[in-house]
């Protein structure tokens, strides 16, 4: 034995094998290295990355903004001409005001139909008028005929404009029937034009609609990507023009299950960025998936057949990232982190619960 430890190239090789084994107890994390603190670099950072599309097909007018540009929400990105946007709102707004010119005149043509009821009415009191006349002459030449005091040609002509003054009270009261039907009429019209109306304003409503959205803006403050979109080009409805990215990322990790017991939301979380040179920043876990990443899976696996291999799963979980760092900037969507994540830290930050 002692020759043995003598021999230099024996010793090396129980070295060797003493730091394989020491190596392979510490990337396993078995005593004596047994640690609190869990890593994964299967992290990337997150953010909202929204595609940038018309609502409106047409030709490319403008395009207001460059590769990677840095725009402010209500910035113009590109424009699609409008002269027939533009002209289908002004036919909009005149077959709007025909409507509204046509709604007026039933007004009008109330108060017209409500004056020809009144006339009619006078029609009436004049007939009858008329009517109480002719009776009280026929009813006098009726006494007087037994004296001889009146002719019999008078006594017809009394009876003749009794009859007449009967059918003036007819006609003047059916007169008067008409020009109420006739406001009737008037007012059971008036609910049909008035939707012709709102039906218009609705019509204008939509043409200013797609006239604004003529103008392709940004929806809130970001970064844009590689624009698309070419002066004179052809573009329809739904088409990418370009990208957004906002400034707000996270990190995704896809901890193993395995990894997952003590980790709490609230715990900090330090991360190291590949693209800034290993640079590290702080963040709090947010929050755990409600399932792991297989079953978000479009072909699920099926373990009950065959042969069965036990595989960690991953669950990712969403780590929020401290504000005020310097390096939080130069943060994009897609970088590839590693996080550690101590389970013995106290979460010092309310805990939002699962997704």
């Amino acid at each position: 034995m002692s020759n043995t430890l003598r021999n230099p190239a024996s010793l090396f090789v129980l070295l060797l094998g003493a730091v394989g084994v020491a190596v392979t107890l510490y990337a396993w994390h078995l005593p004596p290295f047994r640690t609190s603190v869990e890593t994964t670099d299967n992290a990337y950072v997150r953010g909202y990355v929204t595609v940038i599309s018309p609502q409106l097909s047409g030709y490319v007018a403008e395009v207001a903004v460059q590769d990677f540009q840095a725009v402010r929400q209500g910035d113009l990105i590109a424009r699609i001409d409008d002269r027939i946007f533009a002209q289908k709102l002004a036919q909009a707004e005149a077959t709007r005001d025909g409507q509204k010119a046509t709604l007026a005149n039933s007004f009008q043509e109330e108060k017209s139909a409500d004056a020809a009821v009144g006339s009619a009415n006078a029609e009436v009191a004049s007939a009858r008028a008329a009517l109480e006349k002719a009776q009280s002459d026929w009813d006098r030449s009726q006494r007087l005929a037994t004296t001889g005091v009146v002719t019999e040609t008078v006594i017809e002509a009394n009876r003749y404009n009794l009859a007449l003054a009967q059918a003036g009270v007819t006609k003047a009261e059916a007169a008067v029937e008409v020009a109420r039907q006739k406001v009737a009429t008037i007012l059971g019209t008036r609910a049909s034009l008035q939707a012709s109306v709102a039906g218009a304003e609705s019509a204008v409503q939509l043409a200013e609609i797609d006239l604004r959205n003529t103008r392709i803006v940004a929806p809130q403050d970001g970064h844009v990507g590689e624009v698309g979109a070419r002066l004179g080009q052809y573009v329809s409805a739904g088409s990418q023009l370009t990208t957004l990215v906002p400034d707000d990322v996270w990190v995704i990790a896809n901890f193993k299950e395995t990894q997952l017991d003590g980790l709490k939301p609230g715990q900090p979380v330090e991360f190291t960025v590949d693209a800034l040179g290993g640079m590290a920043l702080k963040g709090h876990i947010e929050r755990f998936s409600p399932a792991t990443g297989s079953e978000f899976s479009v072909i699920k696996t099926d373990n009950a057949t065959g042969n069965f291999t036990k595989i960690a799963q991953r669950v990712a979980t969403r780590i929020s990232v401290d504000p005020g760092q310097e390096l939080l900037s130069r943060l994009s969507p897609g970088m590839s982190v590693v996080v550690r994540v101590d389970k013995l830290s106290e979460t010092d930050v309310p805990a939002p619960g699962n997704l």
